[in-house]
C-alpha cells in the first residue's frame, strides 16, 4: 500500500474527465472536507495554491462566501491499483470541515443522524477488496457495503467516477461558480423545482431541513447545466440519495452530473426525455405481461387503464421505497445498470399480487394502493428478499430489452408522442383502455370482453391501436389464398378460430404474412419470439415462446453479433416498406438455439397454414379453412388448444389500426 499525501498530483481529480488515479478516496472530493493545516512558514499564496491543486476553484464552498481551503496533510492510506480493481481502506481520522463535518459514522451536515441511525445502522465492514466485475456484482447484490455508511460513500464515489462521460462534464468547481448566481438570496426550501421533474416531490429520506434545501439547489444547478433534459422525474430521488453519501453539495452535484452525462450507448442510466420515459413504461408493461402474468391479470381486472398503472413504476423505486431499500437497489444499479430497475419493479409487483390477491383493494385507485404498499414494504418483505426475488426473474438480455425499448420509442414517434402535453397525452392514454369499443366492435368469434382480454396480452406499442378486421371467413369465404391476400401488408396480426364444437383458440403473429414468399414456394418458418398462441373456450390459457420461461435453453449470441443486432444504426430491410425497421425484438437469430424446433413460429403455403413447430404443430389449418389440428409443439411448449382434430366454423384475422388514421 502506498501512502499518498493528500493534495499530491496522484490524488487530484480532473474536470470533466476520468480521475488521475484509481484510488477510491483522496483527491478533490476528500480535499473539500479537510482543513489545510499549513505551517507558519507557508504563505497565503501557498495555501491557495495547495487548495487549487486538489481541484476546487478559489473554494467558494458555503453561502457566507468564506474561502474553505480545507485539506488535511495527515497521511491518508490509499491503495493504488489498476482500474479493474477496487480496494478501500478506512481513513484513520474523521472528516472535519464547516460544510462537510462528519460525525463518527461519516454523516455530513445534511443528514438527520437519529433518522439515519434508525434507518441504516453503521455495522458493516470498513474495507472492500475486489478484483473482478463478477465478484463486485455479487458483493453489491449481497449488500456487502450496505451497513457501512463510510464504505458505501466511497464505493459510490469510485463507481460514479468510472462512468464514461462527455468530454466536458460539470464538476464540483462549476457548482461553486454558479450556485450563488442561480440561488441568489432565496431561501433554499422555497426554491422552485425545475420543470423536468414534472412536479415530483423531493424524497426527504433521512435528510434534515438543510439537506432538503440543498437538493433543490443542486437540481436547479443541474437544470442550468443540462438544458437538453426535458423530463426526468427520477432525478430528485437520485440527488437526495447521493447527498446522504457526499461530503458537500458540490460533490453531490458532480456525482449527479456524471450519471446524467454517461455517453456509453450500451449503458442506459436515467431517462432524460418524455419519449425515453414513456417508452420505458411501455417496456415495463411488456415485461410484466411476460414475467408477471398473474399480477398483470389483476391489473387488467381492477384498473381502467393498465398502462397508467405501469407508468408509475419508476415512482415505486425513485420516491416510494424507503431509504434502506432504495439504497440497496442503487448499489446494484451502479454496478449492473438500468436492467436492475426493471427487475426490482417486477419483484415489487409480484409481492403486491401475492399479498393482495383475493383481498379487496384499499382504495378505488390501484395506483395509489401500490404506492402505499411500496411505502410500507417493510411490513411485507426485507430488502434482501426483495433483491432475491428480483434476481430470480430470468429476464431477457440487456440487448433484447434495448431492442424492445427502441421499438417502443419508434411506435411513440410514429404516433407523435414525444413530449408531454397534458391534453394530448391524456387522450392517447384513454385510447389504451377504449381500444375495443363496444359500440363499433363486432366479431363472429369473440365478445368485447374476450377481445379486451386478448388486447391486454399484446405488446404495449400495439395496445395503443384499435382492432381492424382484415379477414372473415363468413364475409370473404373459406379460402386460404384470400386470407393471405387480405392480411398481407399488415404487421402484426391476430388469428382467431372457432370450431364447430364452439371452442375458440388463436395466435398473435408478429410478422407480415408476405414473408412466406421468400422461401421460393417451399414451406418455411418465420416470425419472432413475440408470437404466442392461446385458447379462450372452454378455458383461457396463453402459451408464449418457450425461451421466455426457459432461458436455459439458449444463450445470447456473441457480443459482436449481439451489439450489431441492437445497434440503431444497423437496420434490417425485410420488406419494401420505406420506413426504417429495427432489428426485431426476440428475433431467433439473436440466440444460440439448440435446434430450429424452438423457433418455428409461423409458416404459410398454398395448401396449409402452420403456427408453432417441433414435435407437432400448435395449429395446423388446411387450404380450404375447413379442417385443422392442434397438439404440443416445442416452440410454445403448449398443450392442445382445442380438440386435437377439429372442424372450423369461422376464421377471422385482425390487424392493428392507429386511432388517428381511422
Amino acid at each position: 500500500m502506498r501512502m499518498l499525501r493528500a493534495g499530491s498530483a496522484e490524488t487530484r481529480g480532473t474536470r470533466g474527465g476520468q480521475p488521475a488515479s484509481a484510488c477510491l478516496w483522496g483527491g478533490a472530493a476528500y480535499a473539500r472536507a479537510q482543513k489545510v493545516q499549513c505551517g507558519p512558514a507557508e504563505s497565503r499564496r501557498e495555501r491557495c495554491g495547495a487548495a487549487r491543486r486538489v481541484g476546487f476553484s478559489r473554494c467558494k464552498r458555503n453561502q457566507s462566501g468564506v474561502n474553505i481551503y480545507r485539506k488535511s496533510l495527515k497521511w491518508t492510506p490509499v491503495t493504488l491499483l489498476d482500474s479493474s480493481t477496487i480496494q478501500i481502506r478506512k481513513p484513520r481520522t474523521c472528516l472535519v470541515g464547516t460544510l462537510g463535518t462528519m460525525d463518527p459514522p461519516g454523516y455530513n451536515c445534511f443528514v438527520d443522524k437519529d433518522k439515519m441511525d434508525a434507518s441504516i445502522q453503521d455495522l458493516g465492514p470498513k474495507e472492500l477488496n475486489c478484483t473482478e466485475l463478477q465478484e463486485l456484482k455479487q458483493l453489491a447484490r449481497q449488500g456487502y457495503w450496505a451497513q457501512s455508511h463510510t464504505l458505501r460513500g466511497r464505493v459510490y464515489q469510485r463507481l460514479i467516477r468510472d462512468i464514461p462521460c462527455r468530454t466536458v462534464t460539470p464538476d464540483a468547481s462549476v457548482y461553486s461558480d454558479i450556485v450563488g448566481k442561480i440561488v441568489g438570496k432565496h431561501s433554499s426550501r422555497g426554491l422552485p423545482l425545475p420543470e423536468f421533474v414534472d412536479n415530483t416531490q423531493v424524497p426527504t429520506y433521512c435528510l434534515n431541513t438543510r439537506g432538503e434545501g440543498a437538493v433543490r439547489k443542486i437540481l436547479l444547478c443541474i437544470a442550468n447545466q443540462f438544458p437538453d433534459i426535458s423530463f426526468c422525474p427520477a432525478l430528485p430521488a437520485v440527488v437526495a440519495l447521493l447527498l446522504h453519501y457526499s461530503i458537500d453539495e458540490a460533490e453531490c452535484f458532480e456525482k449527479a452530473c456524471r450519471i446524467l452525462s454517461c455517453n456509453d450507448p450500451t449503458k442506459k442510466l436515467i431517462d432524460q426525455s418524455f419519449l425515453a420515459f414513456e417508452s420505458s413504461c411501455m417496456t415495463f408493461g411488456d415485461l410484466v405481461n411476460k414475467y408477471c402474468q398473474a399480477a398483470h391479470k389483476l391489473m387488467v381486472a381492477v384498473s381502467e387503464d393498465v398502462l397508467q398503472v405501469y407508468s408509475d413504476w419508476q415512482r415505486w423505486l425513485f420516491g416510494e421505497l424507503p431509504l434502506n431499500y432504495f439504497a440497496r437497489v442503487f448499489d446494484v444499479f451502479l454496478v449492473e445498470g438500468y436492467k436492475v430497475l426493471y427487475r426490482v419493479a417486477l419483484a415489487i409487483l409480484k409481492f403486491f399480487h401475492k399479498v393482495r390477491a383475493g383481498q379487496p383493494l384499499e382504495s378505488d385507485n390501484v395506483k395509489q394502493d401500490i404506492r402505499m404498499f411500496v411505502k410500507d414494504i417493510a411490513k411485507t418483505v426485507s430488502p434482501e428478499k426483495l433483491l432475491e426475488k428480483a434476481f430470480a426473474i430470468r429476464l431477457f438480455s440487456r440487448k433484447e430489452i434495448q431492442l424492445l425499448q427502441m421499438a417502443n420509442e419508434k411506435a411513440l414517434r410514429q404516433k407523435g408522442i414525444t413530449v408531454k402535453q397534458k391534453s394530448v397525452s391524456l387522450s392517447k392514454r384513454q385510447f389504451v383502455h377504449l381500444a375495443v369499443h363496444a359500440e363499433n366492435f363486432h366479431s363472429e368469434i369473440v365478445s368485447v370482453k374476450e377481445m379486451r382480454d386478448i388486447w391486454s396480452w399484446i405488446p404495449e406499442r400495439f395496445a395503443l391501436c384499435q382492432p381492424l378486421l382484415l379477414f372473415s371467413s363468413l364475409q370473404h369465404g373459406y379460402s386460404l389464398s384470400r386470407f393471405y391476400f387480405q392480411c398481407e401488408g399488415h404487421e402484426p396480426t391476430l388469428l382467431l378460430i372457432k370450431t364447430t364444437q364452439k371452442e375458440v383458440c388463436g395466435a398473435y403473429l408478429s410478422t407480415d404474412w408476405s414473408e412466406r414468399t421468400k422461401f421460393g414456394g417451399k414451406l418455411g418458418f418465420f416470425g419472432t419470439g413475440e408470437c404466442f398462441v392461446f385458447r379462450l373456450q372452454p378455458e383461457v390459457q396463453r402459451y408464449e415462446w418457450v425461451v421466455i420461461k426457459h432461458p436455459e435453453l439458449t444463450k445470447a449470441t456473441s457480443l459482436k453479433s449481439s451489439e450489431a443486432a441492437a445497434s440503431p444504426s444497423l437496420i434490417s430491410h425485410c420488406s419494401s416498406d420505406p420506413a426504417d425497421r429495427l432489428s426485431p425484438f426476440l428475433a431467433a437469430r439473436h440466440f444460440n438455439l439448440p435446434s430450429k424446433t424452438e423457433s418455428m413460429f409461423m409458416a404459410g403455403g398454398n395448401d396449409c397454414l402452420i403456427i408453432g413447430g417441433g414435435g407437432g404443430q400448435a395449429l395446423y389449418v388446411d387450404g380450404d379453412l375447413n379442417r385443422g389440428r392442434t397438439g404440443h409443439c416445442d416452440t410454445f411448449n403448449n398443450q392442445p388448444l382445442c380438440s386435437e382434430n377439429f372442424l372450423i366454423a369461422a376464421v377471422e384475422a385482425w390487424g392493428f389500426q392507429d386511432p388517428d388514421t381511422e
